[in-house]
């Protein structure tokens, strides 16, 4: 079925949330000779909106609106719904950032439609919009389908971190200004503050290396063991849902089920036990290493290098050994 696709492109503050841009090559496959126009919300987002029209995106509307900085869900709404007034599309697709697992579904309900939430791939069958979700903690798929009536819409929510986003290309689609009427009244939720990460901190999703920390690890301070290893790598930060309900660290850095989805070239895991619920979070890591003292723990089986011993004494070599063979 060749449609029309419209993929929403988030961003916070002007600055461009690059997952979005992993929706470019699904909304293209899915378009199938259609049209593919991406919306991008925000406000002072002009640099982004070119971005995108530089990765082989034809058609880029800007809403940017002063009310649009910062996501909430009565703004996007506002925008999103405008887009799709202006462009008719069969398809909506969303990434699966917090802001696009909200949306989807709302955005659908309003619409008298129906979202595919949490999928990792879609595909048509005739006029049935077919998507690929993960089941029982990521053990098994499913398909789940929704067909997709003439003149009608279908809205769908992609995981993260299932593909990579595509280079800029040579060739520049067009951007246009999208407008979008936001009344100071309109948004029933305001934000009053935003907790930044460090200065300097690293993208977790589109970081090349990542370290992550588990409970194996015994405490908060031996996370310091982490961030040493990090530093030299010139890596984030990552952790385990376990380690953040203990309040070891923020929840930005949890990587999993509940958390962000990482694909880096190299996964460094520390105490990390390999529970499904991290690991769907991780699987598609082209190199996996596991620093445990458990032979058998789920993420040791899983690795393609296995480090096994007394992490507190294993780690500091090894950051000892990098520094020195970085001079």
């Amino acid at each position: 079925m060749a449609a029309g696709v419209l993929l929403v492109i988030e961003t916070s503050a002007g600055t461009l949330r690059d997952a979005s841009l992993e929706l470019i090559a699904p909304a293209a496959a899915l378009a199938n000779g259609g049209s593919v126009t991406a919306v991008v919300v925000g406000s002072g987002a002009a640099g982004a909106a070119q971005a995108v029209a530089e990765r082989g995106v034809g058609h880029v509307l800007l809403a940017d609106n002063a009310a649009l900085e910062r996501y909430t869900t009565d703004g996007y709404t506002a925008a999103i719904e405008a887009a799709i007034a202006a462009v008719d599309p069969a398809v909506v697709l969303l990434i699966g950032t917090t802001a696009g697992r909200d949306l989807g579904p709302y955005l659908a309900a309003r619409a008298g439609s129906d979202c595919l939430s949490d999928t990792t791939a879609l595909r048509w069958d005739g006029d049935t919009l077919v998507g690929t979700r993960p089941v029982y903690g990521g053990k098994m798929l499913s398909d789940v389908r929704l067909t997709v009536p003439t003149g009608g819409r279908a809205f769908a929510v992609l995981r993260a971190g299932q593909s990579a986003p595509p280079a800029a290309a040579g060739d520049t689609g067009s951007v246009e200004p999208l407008a979008v009427e936001i009344a100071a009244d309109a948004l029933r939720v305001r934000l009053t503050g935003v907790a930044e990460k460090p200065a300097g901190g690293v993208n977790l999703e589109g970081a090349e290396v990542v370290v992550v920390g588990g409970r194996g690890l015994g405490s908060k301070d031996a996370f310091g063991l982490v961030e040493q290893l990090a530093e030299v790598l010139h890596a984030p930060v990552g952790a385990t849902r376990a380690v953040t309900d203990l309040g070891w660290r923020p929840h930005f850095e949890q990587i999993g089920q509940t958390g962000k989805t990482v694909r880096p070239k190299l996964y460094v895991g520390i105490g990390v036990s390999g529970a499904v619920q991290h690991t769907v979070g991780m699987q598609n890591s082209e190199t996996i290493v596991s620093i445990n003292r458990d032979a058998d723990s789920p993420l040791v089986r899983m690795a393609d290098i296995g480090v096994i011993g007394d992490l507190h004494a294993l780690v500091p070599a090894i950051t000892a050994a990098i520094k020195a063979a970085q001079g």
